[in-house]
């Protein structure tokens, strides 16, 4: 199952531990505080127990968000690109289908 993992960590250590396990666990950064990727249930709880280990009393507010196949393919996305992998206008990126108007 797709998921979605953000948080908001006031300590610069700790925060750099809870995205060195989000690696770990194979997720994708795609915001500074933001990963996504595949999890099946039981890492998804195996990732935040560790997660609410390191941060122990500290302060942080960590969400795990699973989002199902059918919402995942229906996501939206803007994305810049850095180099020279440009996609063809009217496609998107991720599918490289033309994007629908509605």
């Amino acid at each position: 199952m797709q998921v979605l993992l953000i948080y908001d960590i006031p300590s610069d250590r700790l925060r750099n531990r809870v995205a060195d396990l989000c690696l770990d666990y194979g997720l994708e950064r795609i915001q500074y505080s933001a990963f996504a990727g595949e999890l099946q249930r039981t890492h998804q709880e195996e990732l935040m127990l560790r997660i609410k280990k390191r941060l122990g009393k500290q302060p942080g507010d960590v969400r795990l968000v699973p989002i199902c196949q059918r919402d995942w393919m229906a996501r939206l996305e803007r994305l810049k690109p850095t180099g020279g992998d440009r996609p063809a206008p009217g496609t998107s990126p991720m599918s490289g289908r033309r994007g629908r108007r509605g």
